[in-house]
């Protein structure tokens, strides 16, 4: 099995969990209902975006 890229969708919502996180940590920036679930759990939002983006990967479309 040949690794791909993962779709379009995949991508962008791995990206927007990875910069919510950045933007929240390091910025103070407040998303009024996606904060409360951030802070606190920076690592573990993180790796949620790393596993979607790696399952894009190895699944072409999910």
């Amino acid at each position: 099995m040949r690794p791909s890229a993962p779709s379009f969708v995949t991508f962008i919502i791995s990206f927007i969990l990875a910069a919510l996180v950045i933007a929240s940590k390091y910025f103070g920036v407040q998303i009024p209902v996606l904060t409360d679930i951030v802070r606190g759990n920076y690592f573990e939002v993180l790796l949620v975006a790393y596993v979607l983006l790696l399952l894009g990967v190895i699944f072409r479309r999910m």
